[in-house]
Protein backbone atom coordinates (compact mmCIF):
# COMPACT_ATOMS: atom_id res chain seq x y z
CA UNK A 1 0.00 0.00 0.00
CA UNK A 2 2.79 2.39 0.72
CA UNK A 3 4.47 1.77 -2.63
CA UNK A 4 1.20 2.32 -4.49
CA UNK A 5 0.66 5.74 -2.80
CA UNK A 6 4.07 7.01 -3.80
CA UNK A 7 3.52 6.00 -7.43
CA UNK A 8 0.17 7.74 -7.59
CA UNK A 9 1.69 11.00 -6.24
CA UNK A 10 4.45 10.98 -8.88
CA UNK A 11 1.98 10.48 -11.75
CA UNK A 12 -0.23 13.26 -10.42
CA UNK A 13 2.67 15.76 -10.31
CA UNK A 14 3.84 14.93 -13.80
CA UNK A 15 0.38 15.45 -15.20
CA UNK A 16 0.12 18.86 -13.53
CA UNK A 17 3.42 20.10 -15.06
CA UNK A 18 2.46 18.87 -18.56
CA UNK A 19 -0.92 20.60 -18.38
CA UNK A 20 0.63 23.87 -17.20
CA UNK A 21 3.24 23.85 -20.01
CA UNK A 22 0.54 23.26 -22.61
CA UNK A 23 -1.38 26.30 -21.35
CA UNK A 24 1.71 28.54 -21.64
CA UNK A 25 2.40 27.42 -25.21
CA UNK A 26 -1.17 28.16 -26.22
CA UNK A 27 -0.97 31.64 -24.64
CA UNK A 28 2.27 32.42 -26.53
CA UNK A 29 0.77 31.48 -29.93
CA UNK A 30 -2.36 33.48 -29.15
CA UNK A 31 -0.24 36.60 -28.47
CA UNK A 32 1.69 36.11 -31.73
CA UNK A 33 -1.52 35.87 -33.73
CA UNK A 34 -2.90 38.98 -32.00
CA UNK A 35 0.19 41.09 -32.69
CA UNK A 36 0.27 39.91 -36.31
CA UNK A 37 -3.34 40.84 -36.90
CA UNK A 38 -2.88 44.27 -35.29
CA UNK A 39 0.26 45.00 -37.36
CA UNK A 40 -1.42 44.62 -40.73
CA UNK A 41 0.22 41.42 -41.89
CA UNK A 42 3.52 41.89 -40.03
CA UNK A 43 4.46 45.25 -41.60
CA UNK A 44 4.93 48.05 -39.00
CA UNK A 45 3.17 51.31 -39.73
CA UNK A 46 5.53 53.96 -41.09
CA UNK A 47 6.01 56.95 -38.77
CA UNK A 48 6.22 60.26 -40.60
CA UNK A 49 8.29 63.19 -39.21
CA UNK A 50 7.64 66.80 -40.15
CA UNK A 51 10.20 69.59 -40.77
CA UNK A 52 12.33 70.65 -37.81
CA UNK A 53 11.44 74.20 -36.66
CA UNK A 54 14.51 76.44 -36.47
CA UNK A 55 15.66 80.06 -36.30
CA UNK A 56 18.41 81.34 -38.58
CA UNK A 57 20.90 84.17 -38.73
CA UNK A 58 21.75 85.67 -42.10
CA UNK A 59 25.47 86.35 -41.67
CA UNK A 60 26.96 89.66 -42.70
CA UNK A 61 30.28 91.48 -42.43
CA UNK A 62 30.37 93.48 -39.20
CA UNK A 63 32.94 95.48 -37.25
CA UNK A 64 34.58 93.36 -34.57
CA UNK A 65 36.40 94.83 -31.58
CA UNK A 66 38.95 92.43 -30.15
CA UNK A 67 40.25 92.96 -26.62
CA UNK A 68 43.67 91.49 -25.79
CA UNK A 69 44.93 91.42 -22.19
CA UNK A 70 48.44 90.70 -20.94
CA UNK A 71 50.01 90.63 -17.48
CA UNK A 72 52.53 93.42 -16.93
CA UNK A 73 54.97 94.64 -14.30
CA UNK A 74 55.62 98.31 -13.61
CA UNK A 75 59.26 99.36 -13.84
CA UNK A 76 61.01 102.51 -12.70
CA UNK A 77 62.19 104.83 -15.44
CA UNK A 78 65.70 104.26 -14.08
CA UNK A 79 66.81 102.21 -11.09
CA UNK A 80 70.19 101.66 -9.43
CA UNK A 81 71.78 100.18 -6.32
CA UNK A 82 74.11 102.67 -4.69
CA UNK A 83 77.61 101.29 -3.95
CA UNK A 84 80.83 103.12 -3.04
CA UNK A 85 83.75 102.66 -5.45
CA UNK A 86 86.37 102.52 -2.66
CA UNK A 87 86.67 101.10 0.83
CA UNK A 88 86.74 103.25 3.93
CA UNK A 89 84.75 104.78 6.76
CA UNK A 90 81.75 106.98 5.99
CA UNK A 91 82.38 110.56 7.06
CA UNK A 92 79.23 111.95 5.46
CA UNK A 93 75.84 110.32 4.74
CA UNK A 94 72.81 112.15 3.36
CA UNK A 95 70.32 109.44 2.38
CA UNK A 96 66.98 109.98 4.13
CA UNK A 97 64.63 107.01 3.84
CA UNK A 98 62.31 107.60 0.90
CA UNK A 99 63.78 111.02 0.26
CA UNK A 100 63.82 112.80 -3.09
CA UNK A 101 67.19 113.84 -4.52
CA UNK A 102 68.36 115.74 -7.60
CA UNK A 103 70.88 114.53 -10.16
CA UNK A 104 74.47 114.96 -8.93
CA UNK A 105 73.54 115.40 -5.25
CA UNK A 106 76.22 114.09 -2.85
CA UNK A 107 74.71 111.17 -0.94
CA UNK A 108 77.76 109.81 0.90
CA UNK A 109 81.47 110.46 1.31
CA UNK A 110 84.25 108.23 2.60
CA UNK A 111 86.98 109.75 4.78
CA UNK A 112 89.20 111.58 2.26
CA UNK A 113 91.67 113.39 4.53
CA UNK A 114 94.66 111.38 3.32
CA UNK A 115 93.94 111.77 -0.37
CA UNK A 116 93.27 115.49 0.01
CA UNK A 117 96.69 115.87 1.70
CA UNK A 118 98.37 114.13 -1.21
CA UNK A 119 96.56 116.40 -3.67
CA UNK A 120 97.72 119.50 -1.80
CA UNK A 121 101.29 118.21 -1.81
CA UNK A 122 101.23 117.64 -5.57
CA UNK A 123 99.65 121.01 -6.21
CA UNK A 124 102.51 122.72 -4.35
CA UNK A 125 105.07 120.70 -6.29
CA UNK A 126 103.33 121.56 -9.54
CA UNK A 127 103.49 125.27 -8.80
CA UNK A 128 107.24 125.09 -8.17
CA UNK A 129 107.84 122.93 -11.24
CA UNK A 130 105.92 125.35 -13.45
CA UNK A 131 107.98 128.33 -12.19
CA UNK A 132 111.20 126.42 -12.81
CA UNK A 133 110.07 125.49 -16.31
CA UNK A 134 109.23 129.15 -17.03
CA UNK A 135 112.71 130.36 -15.95
CA UNK A 136 114.49 127.70 -17.98
CA UNK A 137 112.43 128.57 -21.00
CA UNK A 138 113.70 132.16 -20.86
CA UNK A 139 117.30 130.96 -20.50
CA UNK A 140 116.85 128.57 -23.40
CA UNK A 141 115.70 131.44 -25.56
CA UNK A 142 119.15 133.12 -25.19
CA UNK A 143 121.00 129.79 -25.44
CA UNK A 144 122.09 130.02 -21.80
CA UNK A 145 121.18 126.35 -21.07
CA UNK A 146 121.17 123.20 -23.10
CA UNK A 147 117.86 121.92 -24.56
CA UNK A 148 118.01 118.75 -22.44
CA UNK A 149 117.82 120.73 -19.19
CA UNK A 150 114.67 122.50 -20.30
CA UNK A 151 113.13 119.24 -21.51
CA UNK A 152 113.69 117.67 -18.07
CA UNK A 153 111.93 120.60 -16.36
CA UNK A 154 109.00 120.36 -18.79
CA UNK A 155 108.70 116.60 -18.21
CA UNK A 156 108.61 117.17 -14.46
CA UNK A 157 105.62 119.51 -14.89
CA UNK A 158 103.76 116.95 -16.98
CA UNK A 159 104.54 114.18 -14.51
CA UNK A 160 103.19 116.14 -11.55
CA UNK A 161 100.06 117.05 -13.52
CA UNK A 162 99.41 113.36 -14.33
CA UNK A 163 99.93 112.40 -10.68
CA UNK A 164 97.55 115.15 -9.63
CA UNK A 165 94.86 113.88 -12.05
CA UNK A 166 95.22 110.37 -10.65
CA UNK A 167 94.79 111.59 -7.07
CA UNK A 168 91.75 113.66 -8.02
CA UNK A 169 90.16 110.61 -9.69
CA UNK A 170 90.78 108.60 -6.53
CA UNK A 171 89.20 111.36 -4.48
CA UNK A 172 86.10 111.29 -6.67
CA UNK A 173 85.74 107.58 -5.99
CA UNK A 174 85.33 108.42 -2.30
CA UNK A 175 82.13 110.35 -3.07
CA UNK A 176 78.77 108.74 -3.90
CA UNK A 177 76.51 110.97 -6.00
CA UNK A 178 72.99 110.51 -7.34
CA UNK A 179 73.30 109.56 -11.03
CA UNK A 180 69.81 110.91 -11.76
CA UNK A 181 66.94 112.62 -9.99
CA UNK A 182 64.60 110.25 -8.19
CA UNK A 183 63.40 108.77 -4.94
CA UNK A 184 65.61 106.95 -2.47
CA UNK A 185 64.64 103.66 -0.97
CA UNK A 186 65.43 102.52 2.56
CA UNK A 187 68.94 103.29 3.79
CA UNK A 188 71.07 100.18 4.48
CA UNK A 189 73.99 101.71 6.43
CA UNK A 190 74.58 104.23 9.18
CA UNK A 191 77.00 107.19 9.43
CA UNK A 192 80.50 106.09 10.43
CA UNK A 193 80.11 102.57 9.01
CA UNK A 194 83.04 100.95 7.24
CA UNK A 195 82.01 100.18 3.66
CA UNK A 196 83.48 98.53 0.59
CA UNK A 197 82.44 98.34 -3.08
CA UNK A 198 80.29 95.30 -2.19
CA UNK A 199 78.26 97.30 0.36
CA UNK A 200 74.77 98.44 -0.72
CA UNK A 201 74.09 101.90 0.69
CA UNK A 202 70.53 102.00 -0.66
CA UNK A 203 68.54 102.20 -3.89
CA UNK A 204 67.46 105.04 -6.14
CA UNK A 205 64.38 104.89 -8.40
CA UNK A 206 63.23 107.31 -11.03
CA UNK A 207 59.51 107.33 -10.28
CA UNK A 208 58.45 109.46 -13.24
CA UNK A 209 58.06 108.57 -15.97
CA UNK A 210 57.48 104.86 -15.31
CA UNK A 211 57.60 101.93 -17.71
CA UNK A 212 55.77 98.62 -17.98
CA UNK A 213 56.99 95.31 -19.40
CA UNK A 214 54.64 92.58 -20.63
CA UNK A 215 54.60 89.72 -23.13
CA UNK A 216 52.15 88.90 -25.92
CA UNK A 217 51.90 85.91 -28.27
CA UNK A 218 53.54 86.50 -31.63
CA UNK A 219 50.15 86.41 -33.41
CA UNK A 220 49.56 89.92 -32.06
CA UNK A 221 52.77 91.40 -33.46
CA UNK A 222 50.69 93.69 -35.69
CA UNK A 223 49.41 95.44 -32.54
CA UNK A 224 52.90 96.17 -31.25
CA UNK A 225 54.04 99.00 -33.48
CA UNK A 226 56.10 101.75 -31.90
CA UNK A 227 53.99 104.59 -30.43
CA UNK A 228 50.85 102.39 -30.43
CA UNK A 229 48.60 103.19 -27.49
CA UNK A 230 47.15 100.86 -24.88
CA UNK A 231 45.48 100.98 -21.47
CA UNK A 232 46.78 99.74 -18.14
CA UNK A 233 44.38 98.44 -15.49
CA UNK A 234 45.23 98.30 -11.80
CA UNK A 235 45.27 94.95 -10.05
CA UNK A 236 41.76 95.53 -8.69
CA UNK A 237 40.49 96.95 -11.99
CA UNK A 238 39.39 100.28 -10.52
CA UNK A 239 41.92 102.59 -12.21
CA UNK A 240 43.34 102.93 -15.70
CA UNK A 241 46.37 104.67 -17.16
CA UNK A 242 47.24 105.39 -20.79
CA UNK A 243 50.53 104.05 -22.10
CA UNK A 244 52.50 104.11 -25.33
CA UNK A 245 54.78 101.41 -26.75
CA UNK A 246 58.39 102.56 -26.88
CA UNK A 247 60.19 99.34 -27.85
CA UNK A 248 59.93 95.56 -28.27
CA UNK A 249 62.43 92.78 -27.78
CA UNK A 250 64.48 92.09 -30.89
CA UNK A 251 63.38 88.43 -31.05
CA UNK A 252 60.44 86.22 -30.13
CA UNK A 253 61.00 83.81 -27.25
CA UNK A 254 61.45 80.42 -28.93
CA UNK A 255 60.11 78.51 -25.91
CA UNK A 256 56.71 80.16 -25.49
CA UNK A 257 56.45 82.19 -28.74
CA UNK A 258 55.92 85.42 -26.81
CA UNK A 259 57.35 88.83 -27.59
CA UNK A 260 58.36 91.10 -24.70
CA UNK A 261 57.11 94.67 -25.01
CA UNK A 262 57.99 97.86 -23.13
CA UNK A 263 55.65 100.84 -22.87
CA UNK A 264 55.92 104.26 -21.23
CA UNK A 265 53.21 105.05 -18.68
CA UNK A 266 51.52 108.42 -18.94
CA UNK A 267 50.36 109.52 -15.51
CA UNK A 268 51.12 108.94 -11.86
CA UNK A 269 49.81 106.75 -9.06
CA UNK A 270 51.80 103.59 -9.71
CA UNK A 271 54.91 102.25 -8.02
CA UNK A 272 57.71 100.14 -9.52
CA UNK A 273 57.02 96.44 -9.12
CA UNK A 274 53.22 96.71 -9.17
CA UNK A 275 51.12 94.29 -11.20
CA UNK A 276 48.95 95.74 -13.98
CA UNK A 277 46.97 94.42 -16.93
CA UNK A 278 47.96 95.74 -20.35
CA UNK A 279 44.87 95.95 -22.57
CA UNK A 280 44.82 96.38 -26.33
CA UNK A 281 41.79 96.98 -28.53
CA UNK A 282 41.74 96.44 -32.26
CA UNK A 283 38.89 96.76 -34.73
CA UNK A 284 38.51 94.63 -37.83
CA UNK A 285 35.85 93.46 -40.26
CA UNK A 286 34.53 89.91 -40.02
CA UNK A 287 31.63 87.50 -39.54
CA UNK A 288 30.17 86.84 -36.09
CA UNK A 289 27.80 84.05 -35.07
CA UNK A 290 26.46 83.03 -31.64
CA UNK A 291 28.64 80.53 -29.81
CA UNK A 292 25.72 78.09 -29.46
CA UNK A 293 25.49 77.85 -33.27
CA UNK A 294 28.97 76.30 -33.38
CA UNK A 295 29.25 72.49 -33.32
CA UNK A 296 32.67 71.51 -31.91
CA UNK A 297 34.22 68.29 -33.18
CA UNK A 298 37.50 66.50 -32.60
CA UNK A 299 39.34 67.89 -35.62
CA UNK A 300 37.22 70.87 -36.68
CA UNK A 301 34.19 73.03 -35.95
CA UNK A 302 30.98 73.05 -37.98
CA UNK A 303 27.83 75.09 -38.38
CA UNK A 304 24.50 74.17 -40.00
CA UNK A 305 23.71 76.21 -43.11
CA UNK A 306 20.24 76.13 -44.67
CA UNK A 307 20.44 75.09 -48.33
CA UNK A 308 17.25 74.43 -50.37
CA UNK A 309 15.17 73.89 -47.25
CA UNK A 310 17.54 71.34 -45.68
CA UNK A 311 20.44 71.53 -43.23
CA UNK A 312 23.99 71.19 -44.48
CA UNK A 313 26.95 70.87 -42.04
CA UNK A 314 29.72 73.25 -43.10
CA UNK A 315 33.25 73.13 -41.57
CA UNK A 316 34.50 76.55 -40.43
CA UNK A 317 37.56 78.12 -38.90
CA UNK A 318 37.22 80.40 -35.89
CA UNK A 319 39.05 83.52 -34.74
CA UNK A 320 38.26 85.77 -31.82
CA UNK A 321 36.02 84.19 -29.20
CA UNK A 322 33.83 85.90 -26.65
CA UNK A 323 31.24 84.80 -24.11
CA UNK A 324 28.38 85.25 -26.63
CA UNK A 325 29.90 85.39 -30.10
CA UNK A 326 32.66 83.74 -32.11
CA UNK A 327 34.37 85.08 -35.21
CA UNK A 328 34.32 82.92 -38.35
CA UNK A 329 37.44 83.43 -40.44
CA UNK A 330 36.63 80.92 -43.21
CA UNK A 331 33.81 78.60 -44.28
CA UNK A 332 30.98 81.17 -44.42
CA UNK A 333 30.20 83.94 -46.85
CA UNK A 334 28.01 86.98 -46.45
CA UNK A 335 24.35 86.03 -46.94
CA UNK A 336 24.55 82.43 -45.66
CA UNK A 337 21.70 81.37 -43.36
CA UNK A 338 23.10 79.74 -40.22
CA UNK A 339 20.91 77.73 -37.85
CA UNK A 340 21.02 79.36 -34.40
CA UNK A 341 18.25 77.50 -32.53
CA UNK A 342 17.36 73.81 -32.69
CA UNK A 343 20.89 72.98 -33.85
CA UNK A 344 20.97 69.63 -32.02
CA UNK A 345 17.77 68.43 -33.73
CA UNK A 346 18.96 69.06 -37.29
CA UNK A 347 20.15 66.06 -39.29
CA UNK A 348 21.95 66.19 -42.66
CA UNK A 349 19.47 66.70 -45.52
CA UNK A 350 16.55 66.77 -43.08
CA UNK A 351 13.73 69.19 -43.98
CA UNK A 352 13.71 72.42 -41.99
CA UNK A 353 11.06 74.99 -41.21
CA UNK A 354 12.39 78.51 -40.65
CA UNK A 355 10.34 80.16 -37.93
CA UNK A 356 12.16 83.50 -37.93
CA UNK A 357 15.29 85.31 -39.05
CA UNK A 358 17.27 86.65 -36.08
CA UNK A 359 19.79 89.44 -35.76
CA UNK A 360 22.90 89.47 -33.54
CA UNK A 361 21.25 92.00 -31.25
CA UNK A 362 18.21 89.72 -30.75
CA UNK A 363 20.46 86.77 -29.88
CA UNK A 364 22.16 88.47 -26.95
Amino acid sequence: MIRTGKRLNFVTCMGYFIFTGFRLICFFFAMVLFCTSCGGGGKPAAKTQGPVPIDVLVVSITEIEEVVDANGTVLAGETVELHPESSGRLSFLNMPDGGTVSAGAVLARINDAEILGQIAQQQAGLALAMKNESRLKQLLAVNAIPQAEYDAAQTQVLTIQATLQTLQAQAEKLVVKAPFAGQLGLRKVSPGAYVSPATILGTLQQTYPLKVDFALPDVYVSLLEKNSTLSLLSSNGTRTWPAKIIATESRVNAENRNLTVRAAIEGTGLKPGEYVTARFKQKQKGILIPTNALIPEASSNKVIVVKNGTGKPVPVKTGTRGPEYVQITSGLTEGDSVVVTGVLFVRPKSPLKVRSVKTLAELK
